[in-house]
């Protein structure tokens, strides 16, 4: 094992202290001293220069004399405006998330979220109740998540396929890149009131609006019924069996016989070595009580909720995001 390793956390906390300044914003190609930068971000200039420093041992940063430092060209994934949305990533995961950390000790023993006992309230209560990060959220699965899941739907083949519902599918990001890549097709993007209020806005920047409704309601309650396919991405691992197994249910009760069910997730390689998928796990049942799966665990899920299974279809890895899979299966 190395080292440096253990470090894990302080390096994560390293990344957010850049992301949460947004020191990016401030850094090009031309050096720029750590005086400056602490005025435009109100930071103790020793104290960032140290963090600085750490920064560009990691590639983000160029140290230059002087305490100067300019923007590597990985450290632009850290800009505001960078696609793929790294920077919200980052913000979004150490900052209560991290905290839940601390008490990880009772999901070990418990196998409950140790978010809940940290902030006294689930994950998505607390964001209820918290606007700001409610906002950050909304912000970081709005692009985070897309590339790969995108990527994932890119080799999917939708022949047959006249009408899509996006289960849990936020603005409609996902759903409009898939009607672009098939003009014959309408959809559905069916969420949260809270989430699904920016939709519309947002399906007409991406030219789609009048190929997209809109309806919002809890999957645990209703799925939108009659359409070809289900897309559920990045939305199960969110949840434990039981909670995945209400939420399969209402898919299958709403999709006609010919239709089909597309799963965008990661699955868990049982083969040795570590895998991204395994660290995401832990996160996912450290601050949600979600999982990631197996193929075997997605058969037997999807079999208990009335599903067949028919294929899974590991996505091409995306930059240094976690890759996605696609699982597909039909009503049994």
């Amino acid at each position: 094992m190395q080292l440096y390793h253990m470090g894990g956390p302080w390096i994560g906390q390293t990344f957010y202290v850049a992301a949460e300044l947004g020191l990016a914003d401030y850094l090009g190609s031309d050096p720029v001293s750590v005086a400056e930068l602490a005025t435009r971000t109100e930071a103790n200039e020793e104290a960032l220069y140290r963090f600085c420093r750490v920064l560009a041992a990691l590639g983000v940063l160029e140290a230059h004399p002087d305490r100067h430092f300019s923007l590597t060209e990985a450290g632009y994934a850290l800009r505001s405006d960078a696609p793929g949305g790294f920077r919200y990533g980052v913000m979004l995961q150490s900052g209560a998330c991290f905290r839940a950390w601390t008490e990880v000790m009772h999901t070990v023993r418990t196998g409950k979220p140790a978010f809940d006992k940290v902030h006294g309230a689930a994950y998505y209560d607390y964001l209820d109740a918290n606007p700001a990060e409610n906002e950050l959220f909304n912000r970081a699965m709005g692009v985070t998540s897309l590339a790969p899941a995108i990527a994932a739907l890119e080799r999917y083949d939708f022949t047959g396929i006249k009408r899509v519902v996006d289960v849990g599918g936020g603005v409609g990001t996902l759903l409009a890149a898939v009607l672009r890549m098939n003009p014959g097709m309408s959809g559905v993007v069916q969420d949260l009131a809270t989430v699904a209020a920016e939709a519309p806005a947002h399906l007409a920047e991406q030219g789609v609006q009048d190929r997209v409704d809109v309806v919002t309601g809890s999957f645990f309650d209703s799925v939108v019924p009659g359409a070809d396919a289900y897309v559920l991405s990045r939305v199960l691992h969110n949840w434990n069996d039981d909670d995945c197994l209400k939420i399969l249910r209402r898919v299958h009760q709403a999709m006609p016989p010919h239709g089909k069910l597309i799963v965008i997730d990661s699955v868990v390689p049982e083969s040795g070595g570590l895998h991204p998928s395994m660290l995401a796990d832990l996160f996912m049942m450290v601050i949600l009580g979600g999982k990631e799966r197996t193929e075997a665990d997605w058969q037997r899920l999807l079999f208990e909720a009335g599903f067949r299974m028919t294929r899974a279809v590991q996505a091409d890895n995306v930059g240094d995001t976690l890759v996605h899979a696609l699982v597909e299966a039909v009503p049994r």
